[in-house]
């Protein structure tokens, strides 16, 4: 059967270290483009909008990363939920969430402002994430 595709799934181990070096090198994508979006040239919708596209990419991996045995709509609803929770998130402002906001990380993790366009990003995202998930075959179903 040579040139055929295996209908085995793939070992749980394996899609949890495949999807958490995707998720590697999609931070180092999204870090790349907020540091050097803008020094490159590139508007501040593509840098904003595309750094929060990322954001649900990384979160739709590492959700997969830590739940390797569900299917990647699964993966794709926790990560969705994630991402309203914490965008929802911005509407609280209590003074240490708010002090954290303020730092790098928190910037990065949790974000400052509420807006219904990252809901829009965030879903766009995890479609990119769920797609590349697929392109690189760590599951043949879901």
């Amino acid at each position: 059967m040579h040139g055929t595709q295996s209908t085995n799934p793939v070992a749980p181990m394996q899609v949890s270290l495949v999807r958490a070096a995707l998720a590697l090198v999609v931070i180092a994508c999204g870090l790349s483009l907020r540091w050097y979006g803008f020094p490159l040239g590139l508007s501040a919708f593509v840098v904003k909008y595309g750094g929060s596209l990322l954001w649900a990419t990384m979160v739709f991996f590492l959700v997969g990363a830590l739940l390797p045995g569900l299917t990647r709509t699964q993966v794709a609803a926790i990560a969705a939920a994630i991402a309203v929770l914490v965008e929802l998130s911005r509407l609280v402002h209590a003074p240490w969430l708010d002090a954290f906001r303020l730092t790098t990380a928190g910037a990065l993790l949790l974000g400052r402002i509420f807006s219904l366009w990252n809901i829009v990003a965030y879903f766009a995202g995890i479609i990119l994430g769920a797609w590349l998930d697929r392109v690189v075959g760590t599951r043949k179903v879901g």
